[in-house]
Order: C-alpha cells, then structure tokens, then sequence
C-alpha cells in the first residue's frame, strides 16, 4: 500500500482528502503544517507528500525542499488556490504536480493513481 503523507492547514480540507485518499485505498498521514511533517519525513518512508502551498510557519514549497533532502525519491504534488504560487512551485520544484483549488476529489485520486502508475506498492499488488 502506498503511504501518503498529506499536510494541509485548513481541517476541513485535510479531513476531505484523507477519506477520499484512504477509500482509494491509500494509507494517509495528515498533518496541519508543514512543521508537523518534518519530523514523520525524518523517521518513516513515504511514496507521496501532498502538500498545500499556502501554510502558517513553513509553506509547501520549503516542505517540499526539505522532505527532498530528506528522501530524494519521494513524489511530491502540490494543491493550491493561487495561481501566481502555482508558478513558484514549478520552478523551485519541476518534477512536482500541481492540482489547483477547486478540484473535484475524483480529479485527485487520477492525479495520485498517475503518479503511481506502472508501480508496484510495497507489499502489495499496487
């Protein structure tokens, strides 16, 4: 099963894609900042970070940069309600996905299932 660690400061959002990713049947970890992410990067492995950009104390993009560090084959996608941030975070990290606010969750776990194709999950079928 792929593990999926979400950080997204706003609860009600957090709470939406943590179900909609875990009935896809994903293993999720949600945090409300990018600070509380941190220290789960540095002692568990994670296949994705899904990230908000827009967060209080460390935004998603500086999440990103970090968690990069920490584990370079981690996948990164980031969702956004601002289209100028959305710029910034494709050129501080290329290889990342942007998924821009409003998105049906559909949308979401196409976006996720993507970044998982042709990939086996660790200890499963995929």
């Amino acid at each position: 099963m792929f593990r999926i660690l979400l950080a997204e400061d706003e609860r009600g959002m957090r709470e939406y894609l943590t179900r909609a990713l875990e009935r896809s049947g994903y293993d999720v970890t949600a945090v409300d900042r990018g600070t509380a992410a941190i220290p789960l990067l540095e002692n568990e492995r994670f296949d994705l970070l899904l990230t908000d950009i827009v967060m209080p104390e460390m935004d998603g993009i500086e999440l990103a940069q970090r968690a990069g560090e920490m584990a370079p084959d981690l996948r990164v996608m980031f969702i956004t309600g601002f289209a100028a941030v959305t710029l910034r975070a494709g050129e501080s990290l290329p290889n990342a996905r942007v998924l821009s606010k409003p998105f049906h969750l559909r949308e979401l776990v196409r976006e996720v299932d993507r970044m998982f194709e042709r990939e086996v999950a660790p200890g499963g079928r995929g």
